[in-house]
């Protein structure tokens, strides 16, 4: 079957992401206060850091599902604010298991009282390649299943920004080079932003890296990685960055080696 041609014109202009004086804190301990960094447009950009700094809670920050400190600016690089520019793509799928794939995708349109544009839902479960799955309810798909469906619900809403949560961290290796692959080509009109426990998954995807280790003040390392993506993070040329990674992930403060 030839994939039906998708329109991947968005309704916003393309925008990066700005963030200002951050404060995260877990269980009323703060942990990092006076975080500030860029997310370009267009680009991806990965988050690293030790379990527990708040990497996810930064993204939910950032999505609006938790409130932000008094201080903090989150706005696009066009200073203007981000609510209606930002879809979601959490570690876990999230699917309605009551739902079809089909009816997964086009859940958000359902949510707002619109009506799904069913050719364009279609049109996404081919290119991401689970549209022999359409009629599949969550318990009848695999774990790769799951995760291309919630892709392809992601690009249904059409945000300018994404917001990605481990998405493949539950994957196993070759499902998940694959779900990298597709992600990266389906989202080339976007501006991601992409927490990761896994430095050569950040290697491999990453135009930006940025590392946000704990301490009193906030404390990141921006990292431009050699090369393009979709890179081999075993290359010998990304020895000397994914070096600076390692040592930055296992000290608090200080710049890296």
């Amino acid at each position: 079957m030839t994939p039906s041609k998708v329109d991947t014109t968005l309704d916003h202009k393309s925008v990066g992401l700005h963030v200002e004086n951050m404060q995260l804190g877990w269980d009323g301990r703060i942990l990092i206060d006076g975080l500030s960094f860029e997310a370009p447009p267009l680009a991806w950009t990965c988050l690293l850091g030790e379990s527990g700094v708040g990497k996810s809670t930064l993204l939910r920050t950032i999505a609006d599902l938790v409130p932000i400190h008094p201080g903090a600016i989150v706005a696009g690089s066009d200073g203007k604010g981000l609510r209606g520019r930002i879809a979601y793509m959490a570690q876990q799928d999230l699917l309605l298991p009551w739902l079809t794939a089909t009816e997964n995708v086009a859940l958000g349109a359902r949510l707002r009282g619109e009506i799904s544009d069913l050719a364009k839902v279609v049109g996404l479960l081919e290119r991401t390649g689970i549209a022999g799955r359409a009629d599949a309810r969550v318990n009848e798909m695999s774990g790769g299943e799951r995760q291309r469906v919630a892709l392809a619900r992601t690009l249904m809403e059409e945000r300018p920004v994404v917001l990605m949560d481990e998405p493949f961290s539950a994957l196993d290796a070759i499902t998940r080079t694959q779900l990298q692959n597709l992600a990266f080509e389906l989202l080339e009109t976007r501006t991601v932003l992409m927490v990761t426990h896994d430095p050569f998954e950040a290697l491999r995807l990453g135009q930006h890296i940025h590392i946000i280790r704990a301490g009193q003040n906030a404390d990141h390392l921006p990292i431009t990685p050699p090369g393009t993506p979709l890179r081999d993070p075993t290359d010998p040329s990304l020895r000397d960055t994914y070096h600076t990674i390692m040592y930055a992930l296992s000290h608090r403060t200080g710049a890296a080696a």
